[in-house]
């Protein structure tokens, strides 16, 4: 990474200021008190976690002195960042009057200026491979490494299977629901790969990559889809809505963004207790549009809660809140861990909030209750489920790695379908859960009035035998 510094006023003055240099009129030229010129600034690599950024010049360095005014320094409270810039933004203009207001110096001008309602330039979308495989800049095999691309690979393909074997299940009528996660499995491997286990996640209800990778098997979410006596759930949930409190890993909720606030206070909960890990919540843009995600992202920013939120069409939403945000290319899996990797390191060290938004194609229908060729044409959906696809783009990436190749391609494919197959089979052998089970698990001592509604639904199946599943110990 390098760390360009723009010939600005800010870094005129500080130079002036701090170290002997005035700025000249010559276009990218610097002298020194004497009268000396110094060649024009250039970039210069930045390793973190260097709090402070050297500055070079074409023929060799300025002083051996620190800047520690630029952006690329760390900062243990988001608190000191700000001050920081709005000392810098009072420095830009020496003549400038300011109003020490709450929250740091705000600058008096004479002009009439509306914020635009947007800017003209979109936010960039961080990359690293391009749609063929390519690294586009870096290789990033010294941060991923033979074993963990290889698992990440086959975790993918192994949820793109379960999803497509279970979404048939729900079409012969073995299961009630289901809903894959097509076209998004970059973002669930890959930033389950990046986080570590005593992270907390709060899912939306697509993520059952992350659970995967976490080392819940496919019998068990079989098991949770079929509703069967061994399901943790014991089947009260709809299908889908996994949950394991050995993996971190909350229960899905069906209404969006009740999760965002409720991560929040997980996080803070973390940040109390002095713990080195964080919460992860996952978001589509829909819940853009609900109140919990607004009072979500206040609580975060306010309470600088370090919480990692995911999704997708709202990362300039995050500045207004005061939080780090990134885009990121959600079909790219290298760029998922390595942006996932990073802000995780920024919620933990810095205790604050960090706000990715993954842009990628839900190729498959919203669920199995869904048409989604009723509002987008056939072929834009083909083109992101074969050019576009996230499984395949990595795949290019791990062959040419020589990590990867067809015959192991086939053996793994093969013997997926087959363990799915086989945990289908067995989820349907067992047992559904026993209708007391419907009214136990939320007081310590059942209250009168689920005893009431216990005896009555019995009371109703003796009556309506044929009305309800035989399956079900009474």
């Amino acid at each position: 990474m390098a760390a360009w510094f723009r010939r600005t006023r800010a870094v005129a003055h500080y130079l002036r200021r701090n170290n002997g240099c005035t700025p000249s009129s010559s276009r990218g030229i610097v002298v020194d008190r004497q009268g000396v010129p110094v060649p024009a600034l250039v970039p210069v690599p930045v390793v973190r976690p260097l709090e402070s950024v050297w500055i070079g010049h074409a023929t060799g360095r300025i002083s051996p002195t620190r800047f520690p005014i630029f952006l690329a320094m760390r900062f243990e409270s988001t608190r000191a960042e700000k001050h920081l810039e709005s000392l810098q933004e009072v420095e830009d203009d020496e003549d400038a009057q300011v109003l020490d207001f709450s929250g740091g110096k705000v600058t008096f001008t004479s002009k009439m200026q509306f914020i635009p309602e947007s800017s003209e330039k979109r936010v960039p979308c961080y990359r690293v491979l391009d749609d063929y495989g390519q690294p586009t800049e870096y290789d990033f095999s010294a941060q991923v490494n033979e074993e963990l691309a290889v698992k990440m690979y086959t975790d993918m393909v192994t949820l793109q299977i379960m999803d497509a074997i279970l979404y048939e299940a729900q079409r012969q009528g073995r299961i009630s629901f289901y809903l894959t996660s097509m076209g998004e499995e970059a973002i669930n491997i890959a930033s389950a790969a990046a986080l570590m286990d005593d992270d907390v996640v709060l899912p939306q209800y697509r993520e059952q990559g992350v659970l995967l990778w976490r080392g819940f098997t496919l019998q068990e979410f079989a098991n949770q889809c079929f509703g069967n006596k061994v399901d943790y759930g014991k089947g009260r949930q709809m299908p889908i809505h996994y949950g394991s409190k050995k993996h971190n890993y909350f229960t899905v909720s069906s209404p969006i963004a009740t999760q965002i606030p409720q991560a929040v206070g997980a996080a803070y909960s973390l940040k109390m207790d002095k713990k080195s890990a964080c919460v992860a919540a996952y978001f589509g843009d829909g819940s853009t549009s609900e109140g919990d995600f607004h009072a979500g992202l206040n609580f975060a920013a306010v309470m600088e809660a370090p919480e990692q939120f995911r999704s997708d069409g709202i990362v300039v939403r995050g500045q207004a809140y005061g939080i780090r945000s990134i885009r990121v290319d959600g079909n790219d899996a290298l760029a998922v861990y390595s942006a996932v990797r990073e802000a995780r390191e920024m919620a933990i060290k810095d205790q604050m909030p960090v706000l990715i938004e993954f842009l990628t194609y839900r190729v498959g229908h919203h669920s199995t209750s869904d048409d989604s060729t009723k509002y987008r044409p056939m072929d834009e959906i083909e083109h992101w489920k074969m050019s576009r696809n996230p499984v395949n783009r990595f795949r290019k990436w791990v062959e040419r790695k020589m990590w990867w190749d067809d015959k192991r391609e086939v053996e793994l494919r093969n013997n997926i379908r087959n363990q799915v197959l086989q945990a289908i089979q067995t989820a349907e052998k067992y047992e559904k859960p026993p209708l007391s089970d419907l009214f136990r698990d939320v007081y310590d001592a059942l209250p009168s009035n689920l005893h009431e509604q216990e005896s009555q639904l019995r009371e109703t199946i003796k009556r309506h035998p044929k009305d309800y599943p035989l399956d079900v110990p009474v």
